[in-house]
């Protein structure tokens, strides 16, 4: 019998200020990149990766990053457990998606690293379902890693991915993820 695949939960919710401020003309996740709006390339790893997943969008009414990791976990109670991934991060890749979830296991949280840089998507177990559905406002998940931490429930995953650390909040980083994305081409 197959285990029960987690949920991606892909964070399409945040107001994107810090993008608008490095003087962009429009939201984030709607600006073009290679010619296909950003969180369409989220998306389609989500997609390609094979697993189950939601997206929380804004017009949710999310107060922030918690409250949308909340309302995620939420509509998808019955997940084995939930990959969280914020739509912001293009260049993540479908095998990376796969290969955290593969990583968890019910009692843990796994978290991807890229040359000892920690990234996204963080994998939860189903046991964190009450903490990750009681999160509020705009402070994530990290302090619920920082716990697990202590009872040594954390995985730190090698990956080969750079793109579970580039997430775009500038300007300057969305030129950066289109060079990226035109020498993988």
């Amino acid at each position: 019998m197959t285990a029960a695949l987690p949920t991606v939960i892909v964070l399409a919710a945040g107001r994107g200020e810090r993008f608008l401020a490095s003087g962009a003309a429009s939201h984030k996740l709607d600006t073009l990149l290679s010619g296909k709006p950003m969180l369409s390339h989220t998306l389609a790893a989500v997609q390609s990766s094979g697993l189950p997943w939601h997206l929380v969008r804004p017009e949710c009414g999310t107060g922030g990053m918690g409250e949308s990791i909340a309302m995620g976990v939420r509509a998808t109670s019955e997940a084995a457990g939930w990959l969280i991934l914020p739509g912001d991060l293009p260049l993540v890749e479908a095998a990376t998606l796969r290969h955290v979830a593969g990583a968890l296991v019910e009692q843990r949280i796994v978290v991807p690293r890229f040359h000892q840089q920690s990234g996204h998507p963080v994998g939860f177990g189903r046991r964190y379902f009450q903490a990750l559905a009681a999160l509020e406002g705009d402070v994530g998940a990290a302090a619920i890693v920082r716990q697990a931490r202590i009872s040594d429930n954390v995985q730190d995953l090698p990956v080969t991915d750079d793109g579970i650390i580039r997430d775009v909040d500038t300007l300057a980083d969305l030129a950066l993820a289109q060079e990226r994305l035109r020498t993988r081409r």
